[in-house]
């Protein structure tokens, strides 16, 4: 239960943030702060402070306008002070994370009477590493290692050189704090990967540059933090290695994850694992060739020279085995020859995710080869970072291990990636569970043919269901959609959430009235490509001249296809995703309008979440097609698969609810005020011709509906 104190002190933060920013209470917020508090804060404990309840987590769909982020900050942020725990806070999307950082947490710690602090968490890779900025001042001279794979890969000598200089000074003198994302500009992939290193290969407090890291900086602010701002890949890169690595560990934490639709898909990119066949041959090959000057520079120590000795045998069984697998994958995907010309990649997709007896022998022998690679580099590694303390004497000279631990740690990191990959390739999936998801990519590398392996989960329910909800503290998922046709099954089923959490939808503050949902008498299926195509230029040339439109396509092609088919004067007022930068193309819209003109915007589906335009600036929201997704990536395609094979329809279970998400987003574009109003047009008849279309429209908020024209009773 939620003690009188507990709650006395998040009524009257509330009451002072309204005051202080001259809000106006709202029911759904309300209702939100109410249920967050009560989860949150009658989680049962042990003596030592751990939970001991299994109903610590709950799930909020609350609409735009509710007041999220000032909800879940004034509930949880008392109850993690109070219980001893640290909240976290965790978003899909850089512009919330930022709003969240740089407005929210401010504004509340100013306005609320809450005493508390709080800090931003990246990972590593996003910190410039001061030992390799210095290296790269002085030219590449100092560090051997550079001569071995990041020679090849550098790019733009000059430019990285004048780069690396203008950080140094920046960093140097404070006005810069070591991120890549507060530098003025954008740095290239090729240029950042030389001034940054992972968890593998930093040094930690061994490092001559410990004192100056910006990591490390960073870190010991986050460390007395209350509030720590971060993002859903940093906490699931977190949980991947254990917990309680970059952030706090989970046991320690309440999560809030916000925009938690995307969680799912997050955890399965990080449960993917892939292996390039020709990048592997390409680092083997070149460090083959490097072997004597590994020698030379760490054979003086006795257990190195033994693990350096052995490489040479182990190069030599993996070369032929990954030529075995280069050959079986062109063999398996019937593509011989590779890639035909224009072609610039290709999938070949396991059905049911079996890969053929051929393939799971040869992985079966390259596990074991890479398995033993990684304990040969994990114990170089071990030894490297032993030299670099000065309290142990391995006989190994500081600086010669110090130069070469990046190397070993990141051939480490590779061997282990592979082995993780030949081992799922090698495997049995269990019967009663979904299998993975294994496939073939066909593509080119710098003009070179490479075939990349991959296996994917079909699901991260499991995972996430163990390191994430069932070891945190306590959780909160939020989202304006989590529901899929007004239910959190869908949900659920992705995320690994059990029936016994709390779920709740919360009322939106909007008057959805002031909004028209039409499908006209223009709307055709999509079946008739041509028809389809032909009405959509039509319904764009009638559109009023000083509408504010944005019109959502669910393919480039037919994006392409209408622009090019209007008319030059209603051409020139289009502003067309990929034409502009996405920034750039919103400026311009609002400035045609500020203007008094009309302005359309065409979008593909990632316009369809996280655009606003309130008020005037978007008065008509066009969808040109319902957002059925077909699942022919691997993942989604195996998993179709497996359903069907059990008797149940993916179209159903899969399709239509997904589709329900995407359609409640894209219509969530119209109403970002309360006093906004406008028009949403369907022109895809099968949501009237096809037994879905009900559930489909039903799920969507109150509008008032117009069919062929005629206004209907809700």
């Amino acid at each position: 239960m939620l003690d009188e104190v507990l709650k006395g002190e998040i009524q009257a933060a509330y009451r002072r943030v309204l005051e202080g920013l001259d809000l106006t209470p709202r029911y759904g917020q309300r209702l939100m702060i109410a249920e967050i508090a009560r989860t949150l804060a009658g989680i049962e404990r042990d003596e030592a402070g751990r939970r001991t309840s299994d109903e610590h987590v709950c799930v909020l769909e609350a609409g735009t306008g509710t007041g999220k982020t000032l909800a879940y900050l004034l509930a949880a942020l008392p109850v993690a002070k109070a219980r001893g725990k640290r909240l976290v806070i965790a978003t899909a999307t850089v512009a919330l994370q930022e709003q969240v950082l740089h407005q929210d947490l401010p504004a509340l710690k100013a306005h609320s009477g809450l005493d508390f602090d709080f800090a931003l968490a990246k990972g590593r890779g996003r910190y410039i590493c001061v030992a390799r900025l210095d290296q790269a001042l002085d030219g590449g001279e100092e560090n051997p290692t550079l001569s071995l794979f990041e020679q090849s890969l550098a790019s733009g000598g000059d430019a990285f050189q004048a780069l690396a200089q203008s950080l140094g000074e920046a960093y140097g003198n404070g006005r810069w704090a070591g991120d890549r994302d507060s530098w003025p500009e954008a740095i290239e992939d090729s240029h950042w990967r030389r001034l940054t290193v992972d968890h593998r290969q930093c040094t930690n407090r061994r490092c001559g540059h410990f004192g100056a890291c910006a990591f490390f900086r960073s870190r010991r602010h986050l460390d007395s933090a209350d509030v720590i701002v971060a993002n859903h890949d940093l906490v699931l890169a977190d949980l991947a290695l254990g917990g309680g690595v970059v952030l706090p560990a989970p046991g320690d934490c309440i999560y809030v994850f916000d925009e938690g639709h995307h969680l799912p898909d997050k955890a399965l990119q990080h449960f993917t694992h892939r292996f390039a066949v020709g990048g592997a041959l390409r680092w083997l090959r070149t460090l083959k060739k490097s072997l004597a000057e590994l020698n030379t520079a760490l054979a003086v120590q006795p257990t190195l020279a033994r693990l350096l000795a052995g490489l040479p045998q182990a190069i030599d069984a993996l070369e032929p085995r990954l030529g075995e697998a280069f050959a079986l994958g062109h063999q398996l995907a019937e593509r011989p020859q590779g890639l035909v010309d224009g072609e610039e990649s290709r999938h070949h997709r396991f059905e049911m995710g079996r890969a053929p007896e051929a393939l799971r022998e040869l992985a079966a022998a390259l596990v074991v080869i890479f398995a033993e690679l990684s304990r040969t580099l994990e114990s170089m590694s071990d030894i490297l970072r032993e030299s670099l303390d000065p309290d142990k004497h391995t006989g190994l000279p500081r600086e010669q291990a110090e130069a070469w631990l990046p190397l070993v740690a990141l051939l480490h990191g590779r061997a282990l990636e592979a082995h993780a990959l030949w081992l799922a390739f090698g495997e049995q999936d269990d019967p009663g569970e979904p299998p993975r998801a294994r496939w073939l990519t066909l593509e080119r590398f710098g003009g070179e043919p490479e075939l990349t392996f991959s296996a994917s989960p079909v699901s991260a329910a499991h995972t996430l269901a163990r390191t994430l909800w069932g070891s945190s503290f306590g959780a909160v998922v939020t989202s304006a959609t989590l529901t899929a046709l007004g239910r959190f099954e869908r949900l659920q089923e992705r995320a690994g959430l059990a029936n016994r959490y709390r779920y709740q939808r919360l009322p939106s503050p909007f008057d959805y009235s002031r909004a028209v949902l039409s499908v006209p008498r223009e709307a055709v299926d999509p079946a008739d490509r041509e028809g389809h195509e032909r009405a959509i230029v039509d319904f764009v040339e009638g559109l009023g001249e000083h509408e504010a439109v944005l019109m959502l396509f669910s393919s480039r092609a037919q994006l392409r296809g209408v622009e090019k088919a209007l008319s030059s004067p209603r051409r020139e007022r289009v502003l067309a995703q990929d034409r502009l930068p996405k920034r750039e193309l919103i400026s311009r819209h609002r400035a045609r309008v500020d203007a008094g003109e009309g302005s359309i915007i065409f979008g593909l589906a990632s316009f369809a979440e996280g655009i606003d335009l309130p008020g005037d600036y978007l008065t008509h929201v066009v969808i040109t097609r319902l957002p059925f997704s077909v699942p022919d990536d691997p993942v989604g395609a195996t998993l179709a698969e497996w359903i069907e094979s059990r008797g149940g329809n993916p179209f159903m279970r899969i399709s239509v609810p997904d589709a329900s998400i995407k359609l409640v987003q894209a219509c969530g574009r119209l109403i970002r005020k309360e006093a906004d109003s406008g028009r949403i047009t369907l022109l895809d008849r099968r949501v009237l011709t096809r037994r879905y279309g009900r559930a489909l429209l039903d799920a969507l908020p109150p509008f008032v509906r117009e069919i062929d024209g005629v206004r209907q009773d809700t």
